[in-house]
């Protein structure tokens, strides 16, 4: 079993040292395992939270609604924005496994659902919109494009100059080695969406090879697959030197930790965002949940998890909130930790949008103490997978939920597919949204 509340102390020097870490690890907690098939039949047991048969429902769980968050709240919160205060992390590394088809940013409906994908990941011929009659844009681009087109109307509404506010923004774009490339001309191609490129950081996320168990002694095996350790290592790879980078002039300004953790001392919060949430195509900046977190920010929490509802006519595997009597505490565990649970089991799931109010505390954390490091087998190979959510283990966390709770809504398999495509034709209906792209871009979309 593996307690997220009792971390794994990890190198984060270099790859080197992180790559030493893994086995060392592997060494210590699986020295009564002779061969990784009997790891593999293992895996769960391997993983489980340590106290799954004493969990409760998750209690004392804040409202956000009209009551909770007033209008100088709300202010507060669009002021912050303005002001470029807010760190905005999109995480765009994820490969889309359960659609087939890489990785998610460079996803463009028009040239990758052909009726034959649509047939294979919807099991139907019969679709509410045709991806043939989108417009020729990836879910990364359209996913920049909200930003921007909400951060404008935010200033208007405010009386500001949009394009000042827009180039304000912070942005670290996190992609994977096999997409940097072109999710770098995607920004350079589109005039950087209108932000500042002094202020659009970038970070790729290392893949590693598998560990392999060789007469007993665990071994880095350079002839397995490369495969991402998951997001928890990203969150541990952005505290490392050199690996957040801007471009200059074509070339990358890669920032030391120092000087990264200096810019982040500027922010008031930091958002993650996933790339496949659907939601953000219809509004991207989330007044009301930002205005709550800073304000749970104000009373010591160091991160804001939101919950949504499972979906009961579509239950999936995720984030569970529970509450551990023995921490005494509500907890988010990861899927991987929960054993033989069945979705429909879970009651909150975690919609996957974390704040971090004063985010240097949080990365110095989480630099400073690591991860705790669950681990897969695939292809016969080891390969861990840590957790970024596991953070509320270790910082004072606060989570949320809308008064009208809804089901979870993001673009991971055939199931949500249909939903993808009419938020996407949603987006490009709207009126004067795709002359402003244009416009801003100097594209013709």
């Amino acid at each position: 079993m593996l307690d997220p509340s009792k971390p794994t102390q990890i190198d984060l020097f270099d790859f080197t040292g992180y790559i030493e870490t893994c086995l060392a690890l592997a060494s210590k907690r699986l020295k009564d395992y002779a061969f990784i098939e009997k790891i593999a039949v293992a895996e769960d047991e391997l993983n489980a939270y340590p106290r799954l048969d004493k969990l409760e429902e998750a209690a004392d769980i804040f409202v956000l609604d009209q009551e909770s968050i007033s209008g100088k709240d709300l202010d507060k919160a669009a002021q912050a924005i303005l002001a470029g205060k807010v760190l905005l992390e999109h995480t765009c590394a994820g490969e889309a496994t359960r659609l087939g088809l890489g990785t998610k940013y460079l996803i463009n409906p028009r040239l990758d659902l052909t009726k034959k994908v649509m047939l294979e990941i919807t099991g139907t011929s019969s679709w509410p919109v045709d991806p043939m009659e989108l417009r020729s844009m990836s879910l990364g681009r359209r996913h920049m494009l909200q930003l921007a087109w909400d951060l404008s109307k935010l200033a208007k509404d405010m009386g500001k100059d949009p394009a000042k506010v827009i180039k304000s923004q912070h942005l670290l774009v996190i992609v994977n080695e096999a997409s940097v490339t072109a999710v770098e001309l995607d920004f350079m191609e589109a005039n950087f969406y209108g932000f500042d490129p002094a202020k659009v950081l970038f970070m790729v996320q290392k893949s590693f090879h598998g560990l392999d168990l060789r007469q007993g002694k665990w071994v880095y095996d350079l002839s397995s697959p490369l495969r991402l350790h998951n997001h928890g290592q990203m969150l541990l790879q952005t505290t490392m030197d050199n690996q957040v980078y801007r471009k200059d002039a074509g070339k990358n300004e890669r920032l030391p930790w120092p000087t990264y953790r200096n810019l982040l001392e500027k922010f008031v919060d930091k958002i993650s965002f996933n790339i496949e949430d659907l939601d953000y195509l219809n509004q991207s900046l989330d007044l009301p949940g930002l205005a709550a977190a800073l304000k749970l920010g104000a009373e010591g929490a160091r991160m804001v998890m939101e919950v949504v509802a499972n979906d009961p006519d579509n239950p999936q595997k995720g984030g569970a909130l529970v509450y551990d009597p023995k921490l005494k505490r509500n907890v988010m565990i990861e899927s991987f930790q929960l054993a033989e649970v069945d979705n429909s089991d879970i009651k909150y799931l975690n919609k996957n949008i974390n704040h971090y109010p004063q985010p240097v505390e949080a990365l110095g954390t989480a630099r400073e103490q690591g991860l705790s490091m669950p681990l897969a087998i695939k292809d016969g190979r080891l390969y861990f997978q840590p957790v970024q959510g596991d953070l509320n283990f270790l910082l004072p966390t606060a989570f949320l939920r809308r008064k009208n709770i809804k089901p979870i809504s993001a673009w991971k398999s055939g199931a949500n597919t249909f939903a993808a495509l009419e938020a996407m034709a949603k987006q490009e209906a709207r009126k004067g949204f795709l002359t402003w792209a244009s416009d801003l871009t100097g594209l013709n979309l």
